[in-house]
């Protein structure tokens, strides 16, 4: 038996081979939102310490799940990526994160938001809008992207019928921009209502405010 092997032929114990290292995860995470050079995953992920993540890359790479690409101009130098099966994992790390948000809290002490976490947030309270609402052309199926500042944090989410693609930095193009702060989640989770939330300046919109009234409908906890 291979060291750290849990010695069971078994689908779940083959995967916590895999990704079941403390870290192991949260890079998965990082990655879904697209190349990272490793000091940006350094920066995402402040207490993990140099050696560590070097060590866990290095495992994921051997794995298959994680790969190194040379970025395009004008960023260029190397980074890394997820391969299709580290991209495989999105389905899994978002039912972990809606487990995981019902037993969040209040954050700990020290406890930060990075924009791949909120981008994970985004994912992991994704609701498909049950309500139609034709925004543009008529279309019930129209993409509509949003763009949220959380202070200097920027992310953004692209919604169409039952699939949202989020990820970090600006939108290309955005339906709709909300600046706001940690607070969004009593948004998110029902405890204050958008319009309850423009009038207190707990949110600042850019575009149409029905968008903000589907954004709280397709986000929520």
């Amino acid at each position: 038996m291979r060291e750290r092997d849990y010695g069971q032929y078994c689908g779940l114990a083959r995967a916590l081979d895999v990704v079941g290292e403390r870290w192991a995860l949260l890079i998965v995470r990082d990655l879904l939102s697209g190349p990272r050079r490793f000091g940006e995953l350094q920066n995402g992920l402040p207490r993990i310490p140099s050696n560590v993540l070097t060590n866990r890359l290095k495992h994921l790479e051997a794995a298959g799940v994680v790969e190194r690409v040379v970025l395009p101009a004008p960023a260029r130098g190397t980074a890394y990526a997820l391969t299709g099966d580290g991209r495989a994992l999105e389905e899994t790390l978002v039912a972990l994160g809606r487990w995981g948000a019902l037993r969040l809290g209040e954050p700990r002490p020290g406890e930060i938001v990075t924009a791949e976490s909120f981008a994970m947030a985004l994912r992991t309270t994704f609701r498909p809008d049950p309500v139609s609402d034709p925004v543009t052309s008529g279309a019930d199926d129209a993409p509509i992207t949003y763009e949220i500042h959380l202070g200097d944090l920027v992310t953004h989410a692209t919604v169409r019928a039952a699939q949202v693609i989020a990820g970090t930095g600006p939108a290309a193009h955005a339906d709709l921009v909300i600046h706001t702060g940690p607070r969004i989640k009593e948004v998110m989770a029902g405890e204050v209502s958008p319009s309850e939330a423009l009038r207190t300046g707990l949110a600042v919109i850019h575009g149409p405010r029905r968008l903000w009234t589907r954004f709280a409908r397709t986000f929520r906890t």
